[in-house]
């Protein structure tokens, strides 16, 4: 295979840009990869948390560890002081990396599976500000229910495996194995509801029976894989749960650090174009709002769609 180098240019899906923006009340805000923050002025939930961006080539050629001008600075520009819980949707490190610190800035409890567990206590997270959850368990944290369910990483996955011991920081990328992926069910106690897939991988069937109004959907690497793979992650995520509008999360290139534009990932691991080319016309075709989120602002993806109170 002939290596093709640059990135796509994410200004020709500028018109996609366009979730409704929130008002007071419930609102999803994208932070970057798979990071979301979930709120609704009293309660406050939050996927992975991941804020440091190392470079490439420090991902490459050093230990990392979390940075914490990064991490307060993006906190503080999200208006984030307090959460009541942070869940990674899988643990490698540009997903969990920085989970047990940002649940120690704010209070959070860390939720997930034995390998983010690990990463907690090599974080020095106190062992009642960790809950260990399986697939299918509910976990009911302020106004919200979680529920993962397990899932798969997208193929290629460099780093597979578990965390088998608390994950003390600087550690080499490799570190950070996938660990439990998850398909992230959440609910609101106003009714609304949404799936989180923070990796385009997934378990065939696994999702049969579950219902979410908004999909947030996880591209990295998905342009990498053929046709029929694309059209099978849409309709094991987005037309098994019923999902009304769509939300396109995992794009950005998160070597690069968020006080700068984001842009989409390389040519090299990923090509968001040939997402697009296969989920554009499919949801079009199915009627279904297809959006890229805008970083920093708190938007509502419910808007306009029926139901709830």
């Amino acid at each position: 295979m002939k290596l093709r180098f640059g990135r796509p240019d994410i200004s020709r899906y500028a018109d996609r840009f366009d979730v409704p923006k929130a008002g007071g009340g419930l609102s999803v805000t994208f932070l970057g990869v798979t990071t979301l923050l979930v709120q609704d002025g009293t309660s406050a939930v939050m996927t992975d948390g991941f804020f440091s961006r190392p470079s490439l080539p420090s991902v490459g050629l050093r230990r990392l560890s979390p940075h914490p001008g990064r991490i307060d600075a993006a906190l503080t520009r999200a208006g984030v002081s307090a959460l009541d819980a942070l869940i990674p949707v899988h643990t490698h490190f540009d997903h969990a990396m920085d989970s047990a610190v940002v649940a120690a800035r704010t209070g959070a409890r860390l939720i997930g599976g034995p390998s983010a567990v690990n990463i907690g206590r090599g974080g020095g997270l106190p062992d009642d500000r960790i809950h260990q959850v399986s697939s299918g368990a509910q976990a009911a944290v302020g106004s919200f229910t979680l529920t993962p369910v397990a899932s798969h990483h997208c193929p290629p996955d460099r780093y597979p495996g578990d965390i088998e011991a608390p994950l003390i920081p600087p550690a080499k990328a490799a570190a950070y194995r996938c660990g439990e992926s998850w398909s992230l069910l959440l609910e609101h106690t106003g009714g609304r509801t949404a799936l989180i897939q923070g990796s385009a991988g997934f378990v065939p069937g696994a999702l049969a029976g579950r219902s979410a109004e908004v999909a947030y959907l996880g591209v990295g690497q998905l342009g990498v894989q053929d046709e029929d793979y694309i059209r099978a992650y849409w309709q094991e995520t987005v037309e098994t749960v019923g999902a009304r509008r769509v939300v396109l999360i995992h794009w950005d290139d998160f070597f690069r650090p968020l006080d700068r534009p984001l842009r989409a990932l390389p040519y090299l691991g990923d090509d968001l174009d040939a997402t697009m080319a296969v989920l554009g016309p499919l949801a079009a075709r199915q009627g279904i709002p297809l959006h890229f989120p805008t970083l920093w602002r708190r938007e509502d993806p419910w808007s306009g769609l029926p139901g709830a109170s």
